[in-house]
């Protein structure tokens, strides 16, 4: 069974995000991107499929953050391919133009499962699965806990609200979103990506422009302003405790 993982880059939410000029989007100049975290779990998934039944596994992802050390991470991990898809689409892509982008590549890359990750931190316009899915005229199935693969389908179990599961029967080929890994995302030392850095090679595609369009734009973004802030009571136990009793009273929660 041979396997695409198209790999997204998000902001990293542990750095101080800034709006540009515009005030409707985030300023890139600096950001520091990340690829994203439920993307590596379906690399993770993948690679375990990969183990259990044979076949390949091509990481995709287009040229924006870390590409390169992601992409050897990868086949230090296991993968088999990796392809930078090359383009002049700039930093903060939304999905709808990724989408468009990825199915261009794809129609030149073989594959009977494309698995992504459900989500993102900046999917604002659709998950990049079901748009992709859709553009291939593809079943897509999301919020995908484990795969396993039988006589060219895969069983697919999904998650539903309220702690309910289902399997359900997919044919080949065809896009899952995977909301968790069957295993954690496999840790990799530094030393096994540098020797990928120097044995892999990473190929790849000239995508050229995809216009940023979608369901969703823009218009203004402000960081969030404070409404009130905290009153500290100072003092001893006793005091605290009669300040507390004052202030539930004047709010009108004691009589």
């Amino acid at each position: 069974m041979d396997i695409v993982i198209p790999i997204k880059f998000v902001p990293d939410l542990v750095e101080q995000l800034e709006i540009d000029s515009t005030g409707a989007a985030l300023d890139y100049t600096f950001m520091r991107l990340i690829s994203n975290e439920l993307d590596d779990h379906a690399l993770e998934q993948a690679l375990l499929l990969k183990e259990r039944y044979g076949g390949t596994v091509t990481a995709i992802a287009l040229d924006s953050g870390d590409v390169d050390e992601t992409l050897f991470t990868a086949i230090a991990k296991g993968a088999d391919r990796v392809i930078k898809v090359k383009g002049e689409f700039g930093e903060g892509i939304n999905n709808h133009a990724a989408a468009s982008v990825l199915e261009a590549v794809l129609k030149n890359v073989s594959f009977d499962l494309i698995l992504t990750g459900t989500q993102s931190v900046d999917d604002l316009d659709g998950s990049i699965g079901a748009l992709l899915a859709a553009r291939l005229g593809l079943s897509y199935v999301g919020y995908v806990t484990g795969v396993t693969s039988v006589d060219g389908k895969v069983i697919a179990r999904k998650e539903y609200p309220g702690g309910l599961l289902a399997e359900m029967e997919v044919w080949l080929p065809a896009v899952l979103g995977i909301q968790a890994a069957e295993k954690p995302p496999r840790y990799i030392v530094t030393s096994l990506i540098m020797q990928a850095m120097k044995t892999a090679h990473i190929e790849e595609i000239d995508a050229g422009h995809a216009e940023h369009r979608g369901a969703v734009r823009g218009v203004r973004m402000a960081r969030p302003e404070a409404a009130a802030h905290a009153e500290m009571i100072a003092g001893n136990v006793g005091k605290v405790a009669d300040a507390l009793v004052a202030l539930l009273k004047e709010r009108g929660l004691l009589s």
